[in-house]
């Protein structure tokens, strides 16, 4: 595209138009008709009206440090895109998109000098280039969530770190442990979704802008200054994946949906410890009946505990609507965005709901202890015992089932070593370690292997767990930070010509 007809035509959405010049469609002859609406991404851009803004400026004061357009006419360019973003999305005239609206917009203020913006590019790397820059934010929005989170739950094991629950596995009691050891369980989970919303950020983080169409241009453009100007790390080197790829979308989508599948395991247990008395959550976090005066519904979690399957639901729409595509560009990639959008906004706000409930939470220690040794949950312990002094550990756990049998206490421990084994249990181990090993509090003390519940592990799981933290928080704030000193970088540039 050649700068004389960017000067006169609106762009296409293949990257190619012009109003007047032989050969060539015209797009006002699209303008109309009734599937005009079905075209449109108007109302659902707003959420990139920004982001636009952000690339067209600092596309445009590359393309004037280029000596592609003039400085004045990058000056009134710059201008006109601060009018509009004073105005708002909501001022922008109809289009078939935002980008078409903001450079419609744009010679609407400064004449047809205002096409020059669209020079050396297309809207397939320009809206490439949007959604990149926008899911960044959201990206980092989403990580704060998580460690947010992560803080709620390590808070809970540093007050908990002794206090006594049931654990459980087919939601059986199975074997005592500790409120901390169960936080801090969820809080690993969750440290590796903030670990993979991080990876994904990197791939999120380069440039497409400057693939054009997608067959790059004939202008000497500067990419890697397009890209700095915009807080990119560098840019997608192949100008046909630059404008048409979308897998970071669905990575960070993919991401999103396996932290939404922990939030709902939290949800979940939460709710069940709810019903057990073994949490009181705060009103915040619950509801009543509209009927039944006396109900306190832990609502909340249950709706965290859903948003697991929007979020699958969205990797499965846009994994099917990616499904196939030929590159290069194809107006299926207006339909993918909206899963990414719907997705991060969910799950962000699940996460954060998730953080509150558990910070807010209130643990009946008194019901958990009660609780902790129900089932014979100590079986295991005794188990163990019998094997450490010399009973093969098979052997011992036969012996110890038929014990369950018959009520799981010293007695029917004693009367099962003599129906299994034909001798005292005494004549197996010191008496005064099987009492010790039937006690719940006990039990998990003595479960101290790297990673178990008794207090001393927990203290190293904690100690990691907060060096996690300050290493992935440490890690947000400086992208935080590069991009906050890029925005200001090209704020300074666009002064220089407005």
């Amino acid at each position: 595209m050649t700068e004389e007809s960017a000067r006169d035509g609106v762009f296409a959405a293949d990257g190619g138009s012009s109003r007047g010049d032989e050969g060539v469609v015209r797009r006002d002859r699209f303008s109309g008709g009734p599937a005009r609406s079905f075209l449109s991404s108007l109302a659902a851009d707003e959420r990139i009206f920004e982001a636009d803004l952000e690339v067209d400026r600092a596309h445009t004061v590359m393309l004037a440090e280029q000596g592609i357009v003039e400085d004045d006419v990058a000056g009134q360019i710059l201008t006109a895109l601060d009018a509009i973003e004073v105005d708002g999305h909501g001022s922008l005239p109809d289009g078939e998109d935002v980008h078409e609206a903001i450079e419609t917009a744009v010679i609407e203020r400064i004449g047809a000098e205002g096409g020059k913006m669209h020079t050396a590019r297309s809207r397939n790397d320009e809206v490439a280039a949007c959604i990149r820059y926008r899911l960044r934010e959201d990206v980092l929005e989403a990580v704060e969530t998580t460690l947010a989170l992560r803080e709620s739950l390590v808070t809970v094991a540093e007050a908990h770190a002794e206090t006594i629950m049931p654990g459980y596995t087919h939601l059986q009691p199975a074997q005592p442990t500790t409120v901390a050891h169960w936080a801090l369980a969820y809080e690993g989970a969750v440290g590796r979704d903030t670990e993979r919303l991080l990876e994904a950020y990197g791939r999120i983080n380069e440039s497409p802008l400057g693939g054009a169409a997608f067959a790059g241009t004939t202008f000497d453009i500067d990419r890697e200054r397009a890209a700095e100007l915009l807080g990119f790390d560098g840019v997608v080197e192949n100008s046909m994946d630059a404008s048409s790829s979308r897998d970071f979308l669905l990575e960070v989508t993919q991401a999103l949906s396996t932290h939404a599948t922990t939030l709902s395991g939290l949800a979940e247990d939460v709710v069940i410890f709810a019903n057990r008395s073994f949490v009181d959550l705060s009103d915040d976090y619950s509801s009543t009946s509209s009927i039944m005066p006396q109900k306190k519904n832990p609502d909340t979690l249950e709706l965290v505990r859903a948003v697991a399957g929007d979020a699958a639901g969205g990797v499965q729409g846009l994994t099917t609507t990616l499904k196939g595509l030929p590159r290069a560009y194809n107006r299926d990639l207006q339909r993918a965005t909206t899963h990414a959008w719907e997705t991060v906004d969910a799950v962000t706000e699940a996460s954060e709901v998730a953080a509150g409930a558990v910070a807010t939470a209130d643990w009946n220690e008194a019901t958990l202890a009660a609780e902790a040794g129900e089932g014979f949950s100590t079986a295991t312990g005794v188990a163990d015992l019998l094997a450490a002094n010399g009973l093969p550990f098979r052997t011992a756990h036969e012996m110890v089932a038929h014990a369950a049998e018959q009520g799981g206490d010293y007695d029917a421990l004693e009367a099962a070593a003599r129906e299994v084994l034909g001798e005292p249990l005494e004549s197996l181990v010191d008496p005064d370690a099987v009492e010790e090993a039937l006690d719940p509090a006990a039990s998990v003390a003595s479960r101290d292997s790297q990673g178990g519940p008794a207090p001393e592990a927990v203290t190293d799981q904690l100690e990691l767990a907060r060096e996690s933290q300050s290493d992935d928080r440490a890690t947000l704030e400086e992208l935080e930070a590069a991009l906050e000193a890029a925005h200001e970088t090209l704020r300074e540039e666009v002064n220089g010509y407005v």
